[in-house]
């Protein structure tokens, strides 16, 4: 179980991962040593996967967001969704529940690559039947953080 102080280290650190450990230490009342080893257990423990950078996707011809449904074969589950993870411009991978096999999230720099994408890269994995895809408008919400209870 997590206690209410590492909880709250890890509300900052998702905030701002790059805050320093001065000031993640004066917010929760615990010496910087205290916290840095609170920290490192919670690495060692799994609770903290890693550290990332978001980037600008529009600084880097990558506005274009899409969600894609894509139906396998039964057999060939694995393997598609092992195949869809090896291609760069998808972010993530789910493998869902009712008729679809996998809901995958790309970004492209426009709709002419997420069609050479489709084309080229994802219909011709082996086991993929067909796919159904969504492009996104508009970005009203995006984060990875996972919501924090004190």
């Amino acid at each position: 179980m997590i206690d209410e102080i590492s909880l709250k280290i890890l509300k900052i650190l998702q905030e701002k991962a790059r805050i320093p450990n001065v000031e993640v230490s004066r917010q929760v009342g615990l010496a910087p040593s205290a916290v840095l080893e609170r920290i490192r257990k919670m690495e060692k423990r799994g609770i903290i996967d890693g550290y990332e950078v978001r980037l600008n996707p529009e600084r880097f011809n990558r506005a274009q967001v899409a969600f894609i449904t894509v139906t396998t074969t039964p057999h060939d589950c694995e393997k598609v969704g092992v195949k869809l993870a090896e291609i760069p411009e998808i972010q993530e991978v789910h493998l869902v529940t009712g008729a679809d096999g996998f809901l995958v999230k790309i970004r492209t720099g426009n709709t002419t690559e997420l069609g050479s994408l489709l084309c080229e890269k994802i219909l011709s994995i082996p086991g993929v039947l067909s796919t159904r895809t969504s492009t996104v408008l508009a970005t009203v919400k995006e984060t990875s953080r996972i919501p924090i209870q004190l």
